[in-house]
């Protein structure tokens, strides 16, 4: 009498992973008004005038705010945009982005 060899069959399933986020990071500077702040805020990250005041007093307060979380190539393409629009006014304004844990 002969042995089957009998395997089970297994199926691969692959799981999709989702992609790091990444938190935008207002920092606060002494130099940009307070209004061009809340243009930029309310141009960029889609924001109403009182999401953006919000957002720019408490990084004004605290020193830096964050403001949204995206994948990280959008956001670092926010943050380079509206730190673009601080530069061609001439004002200090800066964004920054870091992983969100």
């Amino acid at each position: 009498m002969t042995k089957t060899l009998v395997k089970p069959r297994t199926k691969v399933t692959t799981k999709t992973q989702r992609p790091p986020l990444y938190k935008v990071i207002l920092l606060n500077d002494d130099y940009t008004p307070r209004e061009f702040v809340v243009q930029v805020l309310k141009a960029v990250f889609r924001m109403n005038a009182d999401q953006a005041y919000r957002v720019m007093m408490t990084a004004h307060i605290k020193g830096a705010c964050v403001i949204a979380v995206y994948t990280r190539d959008v956001a670092e393409t926010k943050a380079k945009e509206a730190t673009e629009l601080g530069k061609q006014k001439g004002y200090p304004l800066f964004f920054t982005t870091e992983p969100e844990e």
